[in-house]
């Protein structure tokens, strides 16, 4: 009986060649998308779930709480870590981790420069990262230890064999001992670094790091088997209230996140975790399920369509005793053997685009073809795909009655046409919903790249400030400043694209309850200059003045302290007391997810690291650089120059955005593709229908032009209709999506009307073709088409 179901299924495809190829292309096309989407969800959800005690890792996060507004960040105080140890016993282990940064190693008559941060003695009990050398315990539990990857190990030393108790000089100022080397970090870890320097030498090159007033590094902690989590969350709540009491009217508190749900979870609204990339992952998932949904529509329209020529056959069948059940079968196994065939083109299209999709997404996606998983949900895709696009044919098919459609001039009844333009309608207002999505999340980019950041990122050059150049920094800026494409020179603790570092002892006389905590930055003089800020009042930091006490804020440190004229009025950073001498038109230092925060900047001291900024004339980059380059072999010859643009910088803070507006716009262009192709299928076998009716009216005076109009209506009118029921519903997803940024672009008219425009207009030509033959057709012929 199967073997008969495939035999006619078959039959029917080699005899409809061009409905076959319709439909088995759009069904291969969806369910490529399908494909590469889920290997891409796949991949999210798989990240950081390698570690064999996900289930006992959180991370630490404080919420603050002042004047009843609440926030939260990951960022928290340095003896966290170690302090929740002693204390909690629920906690097995602890550790810190400082942000990433590049810094430079030599070795082996080597100079390389390596991302990487410091981490507390227990890092590696608490994170599965494969040791090929060295113990866990002992990896960074000294001053001066040092782990490193293989792939570090094998670029000084060709070896991580070789490598192990190596000394190697870190940043030409320390000796360090390698004492572990693990395996690369998989793609599917959320934490990226070449090495990671133990947690003892972070607390003495940095005086902050032993107080409670700042906050820089992650805090990770792994409890017992037996903790309950709930309840060592109540127990850590008030935690550093024991360091640091809260002021009237304010509160500080400390709470757990799962770490496996760090990475898909990682926004805060109003002091509570709301969102993140889970986000994208959900859109993700209903894009990929929307579009496979338009291919099935395809299916389902051009099956109703041709039931016609199929009634006979129905016909034939049950007058002989086929039952319903048998045909329903019958058409589902049509069904099944299009998806199954358009399954095994999409695994072509999918091998075909996977570098592609790899190099858009930055991910390294592969076919898993060794797991069975794999397989059986293709499988399963395959079944539900079938089912779904075969489902309505074979129902309406299996019903029609023998006795009608054995009758002379049998015709369908009009509700099938009806129910046709129902899913003309559904499939282009999903896919007006993934058009104008599209075009709003390309408006927000270019929102973010062209908005007055309140400084000019233009020919802004930065270059870290490490080795000799930390020591040697006033010939540099000399020797730079003289050059003639560098108009300005200054340097900073962290750069303008991000300021992370906050401090919460800021003080000045009236303080008001809970206004602690600010953003800190340590500068340079000539910072404004270089940044081309606007000050509002007040000036720069100066060498004819004792400016290393004084302070710039922006507007948003201004209203947080109260001071309507704040020049000249008192402020002091714990025992560095001061007064304010400059007030700076506020800019944005962090993501524009953010607001713009309080900030207050100070003359930089003993800044062992940081990054130089370089004010760089227009059309003078290349030559400028080349210069830099041998003033910083000449001053700083152990390390390799290296710079970065502030645009390319700036850029990098909306990756996922990025990723995520140019696969909307291949998606975009899929399912316009995908619903044309259904489109041309429905006016080719439309005009076959109406065969007969052309001919009648062109005897009876039509002419071609009014014959084209009338054949073009029946499929733009659904078009149309599809624009006013997609743009409400996109217009209240992207309205959603667009509050994630504090700072964004306004939805208007046009990005509705453009992208219908463009729809008709591709709809139109899509079947303008078949419309204009039909119309053209000898009358003569056309009546003896039947």
């Amino acid at each position: 009986m199967i073997k008969n179901y495939v035999k006619v299924a078959w039959r029917n495809l080699a005899v409809n060649k061009a409905f076959s190829f319709i439909n088995i292309s759009g069904l291969a096309v969806g369910m490529a998308l399908a494909m590469l989407t889920g290997l891409w969800v796949w991949d999210e959800y798989s990240v950081d779930g390698f570690h064999k005690n996900g289930k006992y890792l959180y991370q630490v996060y404080e919420r603050k709480t002042h004047d009843g507004i609440a926030e939260a960040g990951y960022l928290t105080q340095a003896p966290l870590a170690e302090e929740l140890k002693k204390q909690v016993p629920e906690v097995l282990y602890a550790s810190g981790l400082e942000q990433n940064h590049p810094v430079t190693f030599e070795a082996a008559n080597k100079v390389l420069k390596m991302d990487g941060s410091y981490a507390g003695a227990d890092f590696f009990k608490m994170f599965s990262y494969k040791l090929l050398e060295g113990r866990p315990e002992s990896a960074l539990n000294k001053p001066g230890s040092l782990a490193i990857s293989r792939k570090m190990a094998e670029a000084f030393y060709g070896s991580a064999a070789d490598a192990i108790g190596k000394t190697i000089r870190f940043e030409n100022k320390d000796n360090l001992t390698i004492t572990a080397v693990f395996e690369n970090l998989p793609a599917n870890s959320s934490q990226q670094f070449d090495f990671l320097k133990g947690w003892q030498d972070f607390t003495s090159e940095n005086a902050w790091a032993a107080t409670w007033e700042s906050s820089s590094p992650y805090t990770f902690v792994q409890l017992r088997a037996d903790a309950n989590p709930v309840v060592v969350g109540a127990k850590i709540k008030a935690f550093i209230q024991q360091f640091k009491a809260d002021e009237q009217g304010a509160k500080s508190e400390l709470l757990l996140q799962p770490y496996t749900k760090r990475y898909l979870h990682s926004l805060f609204k109003n002091g509570q975790l709301d969102g993140g990339r889970i986000a994208y992952v959900q859109l993700f998932n209903i894009v990929a399920i929307a579009i496979l949904l338009i291919a099935c529509v395809n299916f389902m329209n051009l099956a109703t369509a041709r039931s016609v020529k199929r009634a006979k056959e129905v016909g034939v069948r049950k007058a002989i005793g086929a039952a319903r059940a048998s045909l329903v079968k019958q058409f589902l196994s049509e069904a099944l053997l299009v998806t199954f065939i358009g399954a095994l083109l999409s695994l072509v299209i999918v091998v075909a685009l996977l570098p592609a999709f790899n190099g858009i997404s930055g991910k390294q996606i592969s076919l898993p073809y060794n797991q069975p998983l794999f397989w059986l949900t293709l499988l399963g895709l395959v079944v539900i795909t079938g089912a779904v696009a075969g489902s309505y044919p074979a129902l309406f098919l299996s019903a029609l009655n023998p006795v009608r459609t054995l009758k002379a001039g049998y015709k369908i009844k009009p509700s099938a046409a009806y129910f046709r333009k129902a899913l003309v309608i559904f499939q282009f207002a999903m896919s007006l919903i993934l058009i104008v999505s599209a075009v709003v999340i390309s408006r927000q980019m270019d929102f973010v790249q062209s908005k007055n950041l309140g400084y000019d990122r233009e020919n802004l050059v930065y270059i870290p400030l490490e080795g000799e150049l930390i020591k040697k920094y006033e010939l540099f800026k000399d020797e730079a400043g003289s050059l003639p494409g560098i108009q300005a020179v200054t340097k900073m603790k962290e750069s303008p694209t991000v300021i992370g570092h906050t401090k919460g002892d800021i003080s000045w006389p009236g303080k008001a309850p809970g206004n602690s905590s600010f953003s800190d930055a340590m500068v340079d003089y000539d910072f404004v200059k270089t940044m081309k800020l606007e000050l509002l009042d007040g000036r720069d930091f100066s060498k004819q003045f004792a400016d290393s006490a004084n302070y710039l804020i922006n507007e948003a440190a201004a209203k947080k302290i109260g001071y309507s004229k704040p020049v000249g009025k008192p402020l002091a950073m714990g025992s560095r007391a001061g007064k304010i001498i400059g007030l700076l038109k506020d800019f944005h230092f962090n993501s524009m997810h953010q607001s713009i925060e309080p900030l207050v900047i100070r003359l930089a001291d003993n800044q062992k690291w940081g990054t130089i900024l370089l004010r760089v004339k227009a059309g003078d980059t290349k030559r400028v650089l080349t210069s830099l380059e041998s003033i910083c072999k000449e001053l700083n010859p152990d390390f390799t120059f290296s710079y970065q643009f502030s645009d390319d910088e700036y850029a990098k803070l909306y990756k996922s955005e990025q990723v995520v507006n140019k696969l909307s716009n291949y998606f975009a262009v899929i399912a316009i593709f995908i619903s044309c192709l259904g489109l041309l299928g429905l006016a080719i076998f439309t005009a076959e229908q109406r065969t007969r009716e052309i001919g009648i009216r062109k005897i009876l005076g039509a002419g071609v032009q009014s014959l084209f109009t009338l054949m073009l209506s029946d499929f733009l009118l659904p078009v149309v209709f599809a624009l006013f029921v997609a743009a409400p519903i996109a217009w209240y997803f992207m309205s959603g999506w667009l509050q994630g940024f504090v700072y964004h672009t306004t939805i208007q008219w046009w990005m509705f009307a453009l992208p219908g425009g463009l729809m008709i207009l591709i709809a139109a030509v899509t079947v303008s073709f078949q419309s204009i033959k039909a119309a053209l057709v000898n009358p003569v012929k056309s009546l003896k088409s039947e």
